[in-house]
């Protein structure tokens, strides 16, 4: 395993193993990447996943073997040369090919030439020395062969099964597939009129290079082919195929060579090519999803450590028309102090009305910031809360809606507001969301965020796995405050889990804020192991010890007080004391355990404790003359926000329903590798407008330096 992992990684051997041995320890990345340092050789949270999935590879490669050792040896056809090929096989493909002639599905054209008796004359035709097949063929017209054509083309038959099990031309094909394949597609001209199939259109008569098509144009053809709007077929050059095959296979020039010929093409069209092509075809979407889970994993991340307004109270509105804009205040840890419904937009028009309630509600609940949903009736709803006299100086936010509607219907919602209905839920949600995103965000399956390209077209089980890791890794680099976080940002804690999430929750409510973090092992069934993996992550505001409201893990409490100790100070003295701190010779500190890392991550810790990684949300205002897509001009510069990336560009928000696209061309005069270093989710920019398809709804936009 770990000379596989090196192949695979080219990471040191000592970190692997000790990597390895961590997570066989039951340890999490973000424990191992944290606080085991000296043991990994300082690996980052990304190179301890990539050891997981080449372990995780490994062992799932391991488990393949052993199953087909297993049935080898029940078929009693295992012999020690067979047994060598497979342990020694490095991949699944390798390994399932020396596997397939022993694979046999008895309803084959050349299982039932067998049954016949034909397998002799198979061999004698693949020898090439017989000068007179028909004559030997006629031999064998008995049973159920009535022919010497039915005795000819059963031998053919086995020739081409043979030769589809040859490891040689298998991989032939499959490199040619790799350089030369090409993706073609036809429109089925009986669905082009359907509505849905014209958001397909430019690829209903399409071919590309499948080595070079970008990820999100073969998981749109995919999705095309599924819904019935076109057929895709693989292709390369089938004459240089055969032609290498018949090099490879005929060494005569007889009348066996030219059945031969036949079986190889019989072969290559009815076995080789159709099972290739989809291996190829499905290579390619793995590595499309791959690709595709990449960008959702980003934008995720991004959108996860948004920008936190803090711990601030909130008038939260959730726009709409005819059935009037859901309001609610927040207090200033997002507990919901009062809701109200408000119609000033048409049909009732109570502009005046509703002003009047918004400025009273943000006087009596103290409010100082104001989030409006980016639904409908967003931009009227932010027009006429500008126009409204504040006594206090109010802040006016306008935040994604995405996935709201999806929290306000779940468990998790209907646990935590019993008493209210979705839309009282969904306006709480997106209050919550300017106040601290990230822990409002882990409530929502990251699917349902909608910030990736192409989400539902790939690997589900691969796409869920990744999304769960980037929560994970989010959570623990901010941490937790655990007297009021809730059960599902509890249960991303390292070493934490749903149960244990639980059990904090119900401690909590029966016995009051947590003072320290020694009290949190007084929580039911949460064991050493739990505490050593999430005690660091979870924060305690106002704590009896400092400590325990900053990063620096209670197994190294002892080293700090040794250092204050030195200095003739207080724990108390060194936290925020840069000065102080550079006074102390870390060197002096070091233990078997603990090294120069953990030390510099505890003085960086120390200078600053608890501090937030990410940035303080900033209000935005989009162009107020820009209401619809009819409004917009090609030149015009429009400030706007990120709110989606994919590989092919950034989607802009400029205020209107529909977003703009840069284009991965328009992002930068210079080349492009990754859009994510020009761009990053929920940044505000200015765009100049490029061209505008009013009938198609979209927006060209080029970003402005």
């Amino acid at each position: 395993m770990i000379k596989y992992i090196v192949q695979q990684t080219q990471l040191p051997e000592n970190s692997i193993k000790s990597t390895i041995q961590l997570l066989n320890e039951d340890c999490t990345i973000p424990f191992i990447s944290r606080y085991r340092k000296e043991r990994t050789g300082n690996l980052n949270e990304v190179q301890i996943g990539d050891i997981v999935k080449f372990k995780e590879r490994f062992e799932t490669l391991e488990k393949r073997k052993k199953a087909i050792l297993k049935a080898l040896e029940e078929q009693g056809v295992l012999s020690k040369e067979l047994k060598q090929k497979i342990e020694s096989a490095q991949d699944l493909t390798s390994l399932e090919d020396i596997y397939l002639p022993f694979k046999k599905s008895r309803k084959t054209k050349a299982e039932k030439a067998r049954q016949d008796g034909l397998e002799s004359l198979a061999k004698i035709m693949m020898s090439q020395n017989a000068n007179d097949i028909e004559s030997i063929a006629y031999t064998y017209v008995k049973g159920q062969i009535n022919s010497i054509n039915e005795a000819l083309e059963g031998a053919r038959h086995i020739i081409a099964e043979w030769i589809n099990e040859r490891t040689d031309i298998r991989n032939n094909i499959r490199g040619q597939l790799e350089r030369f394949a090409k993706i073609s597609t036809k429109k089925i001209k009986t669905k082009v009129d359907d509505e849905n199939a014209q958001k397909f259109r430019d690829y209903f008569d399409w071919e590309e290079s499948l080595s070079r098509i970008p990820s999100h144009r073969l998981l749109a053809i995919l999705r095309a082919e599924k819904e019935g709007f076109i057929r895709v077929k693989i292709e390369i050059d089938n004459d240089r195929a055969l032609d290498n095959m018949e090099r490879r296979i005929i060494k005569s020039d007889n009348a066996c060579a030219e059945h031969i010929k036949i079986a190889i093409n019989d072969a290559y069209k009815r076995l080789l090519l159709p099972s290739l092509s989809n291996e190829a075809l499905h290579i390619a979407k793995n590595k499309a999803d791959e690709s595709a889970i990449r960008v959702f994993a980003k934008n995720l991340r991004q959108l996860l450590l948004g920008s936190p307004l803090g711990e601030k109270c909130v008038l939260a509105i959730d726009p709409g028309f005819r059935t009037g804009c859901k309001v609610v205040c927040l207090d200033a840890q997002g507990k919901l102090k009062y809701n109200e419904t408000i119609y000033p937009h048409p049909p009732k028009n109570d502009s005046v009305g509703a002003m009047k309630k918004i400025s009273s509600l943000a006087d009596a609940y103290k409010i100082e910031a104001i989030a409006i949903g980016n639904g409908t009736a967003s931009r009227e709803t932010e027009a006429l809360i500008r126009k409204v006299h504040f006594k206090n100086d109010v802040q006016v936010f306008v935040v994604s809606e995405a996935g709201a509607s999806i929290y306000s219907a779940s468990k998790i919602a209907r646990e935590e507001f019993p008493n209210y209905d979705v839309t009282v839920r969904g306006s709480v949600s997106i209050g919550r969301r300017l106040q601290d995103p990230l822990a409002e965000l882990v409530k929502i399956n990251a699917k349902s965020i909608g910030v990736g390209q192409y989400q539902h077209d790939v690997d589900q089980t691969k796409l869920q796995k990744e999304l769960d890791v980037v929560v994970e890794n989010c959570v623990n680099s901010v941490g937790v405050n655990i007297n009021t976080a809730s059960k599902s940002l509890l249960s991303y804690v390292s070493g934490i889990g749903p149960k244990l999430a639980e059990n904090i929750f119900n401690y909590r409510n029966e016995n009051g804020v947590f003072t320290s973090r020694r009290e949190i092992r007084n929580v039911p069934r949460l064991g050493g192991k739990a505490f050593e993996q999430g005690a660091a992550f979870l924060r305690i505001k106002e704590a009896i010890n400092p400590l325990d409201d900053s990063a620096v893990h209670p197994e190294s409490y002892p080293i700090i007080t040794k250092m204050a100790k030195d200095l003739g100070k207080s724990v108390e003295d060194l936290i925020g004391n840069k000065e102080l701190l550079q006074r102390l010779n870390l060197k002096s500190y070091c233990t078997d355990s603990v090294g120069l890392l953990t030390l510099e991550d505890i003085i960086k810790e120390l200078e600053k404790p608890g501090l937030d990684i990410r940035e303080q949300a900033k209000v935005f205002t989009f162009n107020q003359n820009i209401k619809t897509i009819s409004n917009l001009r090609e030149g015009q510069l429009l400030p706007g926000i990120v709110n989606n990336i994919t590989n092919f560009g950034c989607f802009v928000d400029i205020g209107i329903k529909e977003s703009g696209l840069v284009h991965v061309s328009n992002l930068s005069d210079n080349f492009v590798k990754d859009v994510n270093e020009h761009v990053h989710l929920h940044q505000q920019i200015i765009v100049k407008v490029l061209q505008v398809d009013v009938p198609r709804k979209r927006i060209q936009l080029k970003l402005h330096k």
